[in-house]
């Protein structure tokens, strides 16, 4: 089981569906791992094809594998426009450590809705016990000499 700290860097997203008629969208997006949420930053004016460049933190403690994506628009006299989502399952950097900036499918209702871009660092937790300091990586324990 993984214990440890995700560090998730949104980073844009490409080829969204225009939800607004008379203006370029504000987008942002809602990032939520287990019962943790954050927010994003409004993009505001981005359109399509909005950037973010905002690094968020999450808490692992267990075998939950997947971290969502809801990509919404703002608007100000209505209530806010879901454009789509993307679940990202978070297997290969819990094991590797990180996953350099890659695209992810967006989708709503079984379409294709565009794409974001977002990169990952799992930070395993240390824990120091007689002058040993032991990561907790999946069901082993690496275990090294700590002075």
């Amino acid at each position: 089981m993984p214990r440890g700290t995700l560090e998730v860097v949104l980073i844009g997203a490409k080829g969204l569906r225009d939800t607004d008629f008379f203006k370029k969208m504000d987008p942002y997006v809602i990032l939520t791992y287990r019962t943790q949420e954050h927010k994003s930053s409004v993009a505001k004016n981005a359109g399509s094809n909005p950037r973010w460049n905002e690094s968020f933190l999450f808490t692992v403690c267990d075998n939950v594998a997947e971290l969502n994506l809801r990509l919404m628009d703002e608007d100000t006299f209505t209530n806010d426009d879901f454009l789509g989502e993307a679940k990202i399952h978070l297997g290969p950097v819990l094991e590797c450590g990180s996953v350099p900036e890659t695209a992810y499918n967006v989708v709503k209702q079984q379409n294709y809705c565009g794409e974001i871009h977002v990169a990952l660092t799992f930070h395993p937790e240390v824990i120091l016990f007689n002058n040993y300091s032991y990561i907790y990586l999946w069901d082993f324990c690496l275990r090294s000499f700590y002075n």
